[in-house]
């Protein structure tokens, strides 16, 4: 005979998610939003951190530019992000269980996650890799014959779609993963394969919400990375 504490014991593999209307990725940027005017000196904090992150690993790819390295370059910052986004998140925790956030409890979770996230990096490297791949098996595969615009046209229209295929792959799995890290005792394999089941029951709203973070993200690239300091944030904070 089964116990009875055995049962409550077993997890599930996939954590159950509810129904989402479309209007809930404004209200967690409106949320996030709350929590950047709540807690001015870690987002500033962490802002120069995502900055100079961010230049100095576009600086090193533009120089570079051999693959190898460029990869290399890609794995680091795949495994430093959840690591930056978990801090951030707990920022947003704290201030949600009415407590002031601090630097040292960042540091806290950060130190708690180095497996996991050494799990989602090994799990985006695999996908960028193949994603790298198949764009080079298009280019062999279809030539672009000059002055002629169909073409074109073919390998642009098949290139795209196979990016597109690759870009929601990347999202399913890393939109609700990471934030799920931080709240809740769950291993990266069950909150990567919850984050794909969450985004294919609320495919609407994902689309949605991957369009705001492009959309956002864009905006903080034309400010020459400026603007990423804040922005970064304020994107974790509604995650």
């Amino acid at each position: 005979m089964t116990e009875p504490h055995a049962a409550e014991e077993i997890r599930p593999f996939v954590v159950p998610c509810r129904r989402l209307d479309g209007r809930a990725p404004l209200r967690w940027l409106a949320a996030g939003w709350q929590d950047v005017r709540r807690a001015p000196a870690l987002t500033a904090a962490y802002g120069v951190v995502i900055v100079l992150v961010s230049v100095a690993i576009s600086a090193l790819a533009w120089q570079l530019g051999r693959f190898a390295l460029l990869a290399a370059l890609l794995l680091g910052f795949v495994f430093a992000a959840p690591l930056i986004a978990v801090g951030l998140y707990s920022v947003s925790r704290a201030l949600e269980e009415g407590r002031s956030p601090r630097l040292s409890d960042s540091f806290r979770l950060v130190r708690s996650i180095p497996g996991q996230a050494a799990v989602f990096a090994l799990i985006q490297m695999v996908i960028l890799f193949t994603w790298s791949r198949s764009g080079m098996m298009v280019s062999a595969f279809m030539s672009i014959e000059s002055n002629d615009a169909r073409s074109l046209i073919e390998f642009l229209a098949v290139g795209s779609a196979f990016g597109t295929i690759f870009a929601a792959l990347t999202f399913s799995t890393a939109v609700f993963s990471l934030p799920m890290i931080a709240d809740r005792d769950v291993d990266m394999v069950t909150a990567v394969v919850s984050s794909v089941n969450a985004v294919l029951r609320n495919k609407r709203v994902a689309m949605f919400w991957a369009f705001l973070i492009a959309l956002i993200t864009l905006l903080g690239f034309s400010t020459a990375f400026i603007g990423l300091g804040v922005l970064m944030p304020w994107l974790a904070y509604s995650a």
